[in-house]
């Protein structure tokens, strides 16, 4: 027993000296943002015109041309490569590499900067926009400003495909204006100042004699175009990598666009590599043993692997990188649908509604959730609890909710006040002698998620709740909460921004398209809202047209502290980024807000063999 004992004390003593290496790594990252620009991504890029072509060119050390980055997704793979039908984080992914927009946002200032976009300018509610002059499609057909007004009348505004950034500005019922001065120059007009909008130029900008034939055959027609079915030669794209080839539930294969428009400072055209490949892997345990075993170039790591691999790292081929706190949040909502469909069922079981629309109810689970506990056995402690819908680096958070410990006896209290009580063997029943019993989903394959329904289930059947804890297939999950909408509780994840809160606007308008709590398809539009989802609705909409940041950071405010009281979603932890990445890249300056392959034009293998 004795000696068992003191193999447990030097193993627990030798992960503390592993985490605490990993923690001391992360403190410079959290305590200022000057890290970042002192340590990482010191080059910038510049305008530079050869033979009337206004190229970007990149100011990064000049590599070598060739090989292979080779990276992985979870899940099943992308669901489309339309970047204006994407609705999920893989099909955004692969399109982003394929679809540039006008404007990108600095990966160390978090400002707008240009891409297709050779400069621009804000005047009020007008953006000037001069496009890069001689630059080209991949199929060499040369960009313009009627590429730009198509994406934006004929796309966005009309309303094709995802109409997620088309719902993100409209200001007062009306929408923006686009037009055509001359080839290269584009303005745009705003009903009213809008803050968001200039993010919202980083939009991809589609070939307009590529897509304009889909557009013309009506929005059905439009849903699958660019299917996964999709020849790779057919495509037409602007990023450094065009599609290759597509094998369903085992890779995407990338290959670099030989008309990019990014140069390197001896004027040859990036990226250095020939293919960008990701494999997709069925989940993370998958995806660890992928990266161990040589197949995998780069792996985002989660904190129970994180001390294993600071260890390994010392004797292997790749390095650890911290990225600073996460962009994206955790949360568990509760389906608060009390509609109908189309058979005049429910979507959501009559006594279910009760509860899920009881903010006790909601509060009680959030009381009853152990986030720190979840924080040390699954993020490894590389994170935080988190109560707000902006995450801990965002400049909007309001840091005046400060949160809570797990608290069984508040949630109790307030379960009492809703009339709900317990009977003799300890399960919860409602006012109306129902025992309280509901599904919990989450992607199966995400081991976190996983991790965290395991500990949710256990924290509220604490409270006499039975939890029926089911993952299950990505695309299967999306499918309940956006089109079928027949589930009851999930913990799922939002990516966001921590420079511009207006992202989320599709999630907290009532009217949204990722509004899940309370999921509106078409016919629902006009249905009832709770009154705190008009309160919502309006600063969201007030928070967007103030012009100063103080002024902003109010509504934003006031936003964060309605979801804390009324719980719509309830958020878990934040936890810290941590990647492992092949020496052999060089070019590598990760940043908080870029991650490790923000530049992967100028990536490069040192030595490929």
């Amino acid at each position: 027993m004795y000696v068992i004992l003191v193999l447990i004390f030097v193993l627990i003593f030798f992960k503390a000296c592993i985490k605490s290496d990993v923690e001391d790594s992360i403190k410079p990252v959290l305590r200022s943002k000057d890290y970042l620009v002192e340590n990482f991504y010191p080059y910038s890029q510049k305008n530079v015109t050869i033979n009337g072509v206004d190229y970007l060119q990149s100011q990064a050390p000049i590599g070598k041309f060739g090989g292979t980055f080779i990276s992985s997704t979870i899940g099943e793979g992308p669901k489309t490569f339309n970047p204006f039908n994407s609705k999920d984080n893989i099909s955004s992914l692969m399109s982003d590499i394929m679809y540039d927009g006008l404007l990108t946002t600095d990966v160390v200032t978090g400002e707008p900067r240009p891409k297709l976009a050779k400069d621009f300018s804000v005047n009020g509610n007008e953006y000037i926009v001069h496009l890069r002059r001689g630059i080209k499609w991949s199929d060499g057909m040369p960009i313009t400003a009627d590429d730009v007004v198509f994406t934006w009348q004929n796309i966005i505004l009309d309303g094709f495909g995802n109409t997620s950034i088309r719902d993100s500005i409209v200001i007062d019922g009306k929408l923006p204006t686009v037009q055509k001065i001359d080839d290269y120059t584009v303005k745009f007009v705003t009903p009213k100042p809008f803050a968001p909008f200039i993010r919202m130029l980083s939009s991809p900008i589609a070939p307009k004699h590529f897509f304009g034939p889909a557009v013309s055959r009506g929005k059905a027609y439009f849903e699958g175009f660019l299917s996964t079915n999709t020849d790779p030669e057919k495509f037409v794209t602007s990023g450094a990598f065009r599609l290759k080839e597509y094998v369903p539930a085992q890779r995407v294969v990338f290959e670099r666009n030989p008309n990019y428009y990014v140069i390197n400072k001896d004027d040859k055209k990036l990226p250095y590599l020939d293919k960008f490949i990701y494999l997709i892997v069925g989940d993370v345990n998958n995806q660890v043993l992928k990266f161990e075993g040589g197949e995998l170039d780069e792996i985002s790591l989660q904190g129970a692997n994180v001390a294993r691999f600071k260890e390994m790292e010392k004797h292997s081929d790749f390095k650890v990188y911290n990225l600073g706190p996460d962009t994206g949040t955790m949360y568990i909502a509760m389906n608060m649908n009390n509609r109908k469909d189309d058979k005049g069922k429910f979507y959501v079981n009559p006594k279910k509604q009760v509860w899920f629309q009881d903010k006790n109810f909601r509060q009680a689970v959030d009381y009853a959730i152990d986030r720190k506990n979840m924080v040390l056995n699954i993020a490894n402690g590389l994170g935080e609890p988190l109560f707000t819908p902006e995450t801990l680096n965002s400049i909007f958070l309001n840091k005046k909710i400060t949160g809570h410990d797990k608290n069984i006896e508040k949630s109790k209290e307030l379960l009492l006040k809703s009339g709900f009580n317990w009977d003799r063997a300890g399960h919860l029943i409602d006012r109306f002698g129902n025992h309280v019993e509901f599904d919990l989903y989450t992607n199966a394959g995400n081991t976190e998620r996983e991790a965290i329904g395991v500990m949710v289930k256990q924290d509220l059947e604490d409270l006499g709740m039975k939890v029926n804890f089911k993952p299950i297939e990505f695309n299967s999950l999306v499918n309940k909460l956006m089109a079928t909408m027949d589930w009851d509780m999930v913990i799922m994840g939002f990516t966001g921004s921590p420079l511009e809160p207006n992202g989320g606007k599709n999630v907290w308008l009532s009217d949204g398209t990722l509004h899940i709590f309370n999921q509106r398809l078409e016919k629902d539009l006009n249905s009832k809202r709770y009154p705190f989802e008009n309160r919502l609705d309006y600063l969201y909409t007030q928070g967007a047209l103030a012009t100063s940041f103080e002024a902003r950071k109010k509504f934003y405010d006031e936003y964060q502290e309605i979801v804390y009281d009324e719980k719509p979603l309830i958020y878990i932890y934040s936890p810290i980024r941590i990647a492992a990445l092949r020496n052999k890249f060089k070019n590598i300056f990760p940043t908080s807000l870029g991650g490790l392959t923000h530049n992967i034009e100028e990536i490069y293998i040192e030595d490929e063999k």
